[in-house]
């Protein structure tokens, strides 16, 4: 058997490619902030078309997981990663280049679909791979490197931030990433379990004995198969009661990790603030730099919090300060303090959001279903993800422009994303239940032993 240190290492590698699409993601949802100025100056924008701009990305990514119905499942995980990562490059080649808001908004859409591919099929592809001693903060892996994605494209887009051609270069810049991810998934394995479900076992027991070692990778392998037999892989397997719940709590999860509002202080950070009185242009990015610092921090920490902490607690701690985040926004806009301080109730939103709920939501989708419908359920689940994201990036700038015309502010608006987080940590507490240290077989078996909703009353899984 080898050594524990040469199976880790192993796994980090093939985790460290995965996540790439992460930092696509991340990249991708915050350069779009940076050059929005520049882009409203250049195609003289109205509220409703700046939103436009920002969400046909996310239209994009509502298509992706259409389409990864059939390709996580058919073609594999790795080859579904590929094709997203093809499409980043045409959307990165197309928006550099665009010469109307019409053409730019296509590129994005192509980019969007990458987006949803990825962001379905690498945290299944990484849980699968994953031992469960160590599953939570590999997935955790894709969450830090889409922050490093986010931080990146906040220092890029400050440099790329002069007039006329600066923000075709940073759409171009993803050129660079987008190739590192090709070359990294030709050399990668497939999911073993994928391999297992699809009848190919000597492959599946090579790349297991890769990271547990011959005689662990057997006995996971018999586990594996034992789990097969129980199911049909069909989408009629997902209305069955037990996975039912599983992919209600799922789908839930990821609408709420849309909608509580943070997101939108990522993605219009520079606009939020230089409506709080900071000019726009390069010193409105410059200022949310501080924003960005704080969420790779924050990352990194949550890698101890998820080892430390249970799932269940920390996703409502989490979701509760960021409650408290917006409540001080509201506050803040409605007192007129002065525009720096708009900095604070930001920090502690996005702060909060990146220590738990950011991480959680996917490792708690990426571990909760059954091996042969994971894909299927992934692909629905993101599917209302990016919905209630397209939902809310375009409405945001409308929204924010209405309270402000009717109340002299936006603070309304927070309210309102406070009165979500509270309606999801209340969700969190009744339904979600604690999976930390489980083999996914174990939490599979878990869902098809429940027979209906009232026999849901375990937080949690034995």
């Amino acid at each position: 058997m080898k050594s524990s240190g040469s199976n880790r290492f192993y796994i980090y590698g093939i985790v460290l490619v995965a996540s790439i699409g992460g930092f696509l993601f991340g990249y991708d949802l915050v350069v779009i902030s940076g050059a929005l100025s520049f882009l409203d100056e250049y195609f003289k924008l109205s509220p409703a078309m700046k939103g436009f701009a920002v969400s046909s990305a996310v239209l994009g990514a509502i298509t992706g997981p259409l389409f990864g119905l059939t390709f996580a499942d058919r073609l594999g995980r790795r080859k579904t990663m590929m094709i997203a990562a093809f499409c980043f490059m045409v959307s990165t080649v197309g928006s550099a280049l665009a010469s109307t808001i019409w053409d730019f908004v296509v590129w994005r859409f192509m980019g969007g679909v990458g987006i949803g591919l990825a962001m379905m099929s690498s945290p299944i592809y990484i849980a699968e791979l994953s031992p469960p001693a160590l599953r939570g903060s590999l997935v955790n892996v894709n969450q830090l490197s889409n922050v490093i994605g986010i931080n990146l494209a906040v220092i890029v887009s400050y440099f790329l931030s002069f007039k006329h051609a600066g923000w075709r270069w940073m759409f171009g810049s993803q050129a660079v990433p987008v190739g590192l991810l090709i070359t990294g998934i030709a050399l990668i394995p497939e999911s073993p379990r994928w391999l297992a479900a699809n009848n190919r076992v000597g492959e599946a027991l090579k790349v297991l004995t890769k990271i547990n070692g011959a005689e662990r990778a057997e006995a996971e392998l018999a586990e594996i198969q034992r789990e097969l037999g129980q199911e049909t892989g069909s989408f009629g397997e997902l209305r069955q009661p037990g996975l039912r719940m599983a992919l209600f709590i799922g789908i839930v999860l990821m609408i709420f990790s849309q909608i509580n509002g943070v997101n939108m202080m990522l993605l219009y950070a520079p606009s939020i603030l230089a409506e709080a009185g900071i000019r726009v242009g390069s010193n409105a990015i410059l200022s949310s730099i501080p924003i960005f610092i704080l969420i790779f921090i924050c990352t990194l920490m949550a890698f101890g919090c998820i080892k430390r902490f249970s799932r269940r607690g920390l996703l409502i701690s989490s979701v509760s300060f960021m409650a408290l985040g917006h409540v001080i926004m509201a506050i803040n806009l409605q007192q007129h303090w002065p525009p720096l301080f708009t900095l604070i109730p930001m920090l502690i939103g996005t702060g909060a959001f990146t220590l738990g709920f950011a991480p959680l939501s996917w490792i708690i989708v990426a571990e909760i279903f059954p091996n042969r419908v994971r894909g299927k359920a992934l692909a629905v689940v993101c599917f209302f993800l990016y919905a209630s994201s397209f939902l809310t990036t375009q409405v945001f700038p409308m929204l924010t422009h209405w309270f402000t015309t009717h109340f002299d502010n936006s603070s309304g608006v927070y309210w309102m994303f406070a009165t979500i987080c509270l309606a999801c940590a209340l969700f969190s507490w009744k339904y979600v239940p604690e999976t930390k240290g489980l083999s996914l077989e174990n939490i599979s078996e878990f869902w098809r032993s429940r027979n209906d909703r009232k026999d849901y009353k375990y937080t949690h899984i034995k």
